[in-house]
């Protein structure tokens, strides 16, 4: 009889982190649903407003977005981040807690490290005179990063609670807590990193670019 109802309550705890487990992965599907569109929104407006003749891009030959090795050294402290937690997760999985924590470690510190060389080159732009009331380019260049990092930050807080758990919770329960925890940071990175690629790629783009874009929508 004692056996029976101890079996029946790991069924019930299973069941439960089960739930949780689903819950936790649709809300994050939907926040990065809401995410997509607001920056689809702000990229439209973007577009948009590029086909305004006061424009003055930041990818031209005299702006600071000629040259764009800074930008691409932030990405890899990006990039970096994503494979340290998609290694994380997977290690994980088989049930190596020590090197998960040490991927965890690096990725929270690459990620750090691109928010940090964001805030530099966001400097750089200063110490030059582009500022956000310059003009529309330089506005938009600070919101969109600006909101992506904002995000990222947001994302640290999940992990950080990853990492607590892995590091002070050892029973069953937990273990099942921050396997979810890492999991749901991996595809949140991924996300992130796929959002910083495309949001990259057209803050450095010509202004013929731009054009062609315009015209393909429509606008």
């Amino acid at each position: 009889m004692i056996a029976q109802t101890g079996n029946f309550s790991v069924q019930i705890e299973a069941n439960y982190l089960l739930r949780r487990s689903r819950c936790a992965k649709t809300g994050l599907h939907l926040l990065m649903a809401a995410m997509s569109s607001m920056f689809f929104l702000f990229l439209i407006s973007y577009i948009l407003r590029s086909q305004v003749s006061d424009w003055e891009a930041l990818s031209e030959p005299w702006q600071p977005l000629a040259s764009t090795w800074q930008l691409w050294i932030n990405t890899a402290f990006l990039v970096l981040a994503s494979v340290a937690l998609e290694l994380a997760k997977r290690s994980l999985r088989r049930l190596d807690k020590a090197l998960t924590r040490d991927l965890m470690l690096v990725a929270g510190a690459a990620s750090v490290a691109f928010l940090v060389g964001q805030l530099v080159f966001w400097n750089a732009l200063g110490n030059m005179g582009y500022f956000a009331s310059s003009n529309a380019a330089n506005a938009f260049f600070y919101l969109l990063t600006g909101l992506h990092g904002v995000h990222l930050l947001g994302g640290l807080v999940a992990w950080v609670r990853a990492i607590y758990r892995l590091n002070h919770d050892n029973s069953e329960q937990a273990s099942a807590k921050a396997g979810l925890g890492v999991e749901l940071c991996a595809t949140y990175w991924h996300f992130l990193l796929f959002v910083w690629l495309g949001l990259f790629a057209l803050l450095s783009s010509s202004p013929a670019t731009y054009a062609a874009i315009a015209k393909l929508c429509g606008f």
